[in-house]
């Protein structure tokens, strides 16, 4: 369910694709110094947005360098480092095992499982460090385990839970983004399941593994789930757009034509209907900081796997 959130590179300037290289392999680094290099299998571009939001909204000092690895041995790469990009790697381990135990019992990999095992042991030491963000992950993951093992035909229970998860991870601490930032997380948790769920229906219906579509024999219907998607991604904006500065605000434009369509479901009738047009759109962040004073720091345009479609600047 992970790798859904990602920077859209061809739109970047030269400054902010730079920026976003220096947070991916700050985030890589750390996952190597904390908990060893085989640790860096498990680096996902969702945490290197969860990253640069916090770090765009708290400002910490950093430490930046520039350094080859093991990955990239021949030209070195830049770097950051700071508070947030040590949560991300850690929050990538955490994730990073879930996912894998996931892909362990949803399709039998036996690397999956060897994986999983080294990640597992230093889910104690992010426990202690981080009790709340790590008991959300197990708790709500359990929870979205049992509702697929009663083959729930109910999207929104599922959704909500790794909703809630996203929630959780998104607040670093309580304070005064909390609020905010949890209602984002919970927009984007849920249109990261329902898009995973969208992609994967076929395959999912091929192998018979659960899926809520399939448990609420919608039959493939991209246009019947599409709203879902929709109302999900809107509700995320909307929050986001309470971080940006006033004045600033984007807004969903039609995808062009050929490009991959990616199913989702009608809203629930307690839904709020959201104020964005039908069609796929594509998540993206400020090209400028999206705290609400002024800064010198430039943030990264998002993009997510799917669906696919721009958002522009009103």
């Amino acid at each position: 369910m992970f790798g859904f959130v990602m920077a859209d590179i061809k739109e970047l300037t030269p400054e902010e694709d730079i920026r976003y290289r220096q947070f991916y392999c700050g985030i890589c680094r750390q996952m190597r110094l904390r908990h060893g290099s085989l640790a860096r299998l498990g680096l996902s571009f969702d945490l290197a947005f969860l990253g640069l939001l916090l770090h765009s909204l708290y400002e910490p000092e950093e430490t930046t360098g520039k350094k080859a690895c093991g990955m990239h041995p021949i030209k070195p790469r830049p770097w950051v480092d700071n508070a947030f990009v040590r949560y991300a790697a850690d929050m990538n381990i955490a994730l990073a095992y879930y996912n894998l135990m996931d892909d362990w019992q949803d399709d039998r990999k036996l690397s999956a499982k060897l994986l999983a095992a080294s990640f597992q042991q230093v889910l104690p030491e992010l426990e202690v460090r981080y009790p709340r963000q790590c008991g959300a992950i197990a708790d709500c993951l359990a929870r979205l385990h049992r509702l697929e093992q009663e083959n729930c035909d109910d999207a929104d229970l599922c959704a909500n839970c790794f909703g809630t998860l996203m929630g959780e991870l998104l607040v670093y601490e309580e304070d005064l983004w909390a609020p905010t930032l949890r209602k984002m997380g919970m927009a984007l948790g849920r249109f990261i399941y329902l898009a995973d769920a969208a992609v994967d229906y076929r395959r999912d219906a091929k192998k018979g593994n659960y899926n809520p579509f399939i448990a609420a024999n919608t039959g493939f219907a991209p246009g019947k789930w599409e709203q879902y998607l929709v109302l999900a991604m809107g509700r995320c904006t909307r929050e986001f757009e309470k971080l940006l500065p006033e004045g600033v605000r984007y807004i969903p434009v039609p995808m062009k034509r050929g490009a991959r369509e990616i199913p989702a479901i009608s809203a629930a009738p307690e839904q709020e209907t959201s104020s964005f047009p039908s069609g796929r759109v594509k998540c993206r962040s400020a090209k400028r900081r999206i705290a609400p004073w002024g800064s010198r720091e430039t943030g990264a345009m998002w993009a997510t796997n799917a669906p696919k479609g721009p958002i522009r600047r009103r």
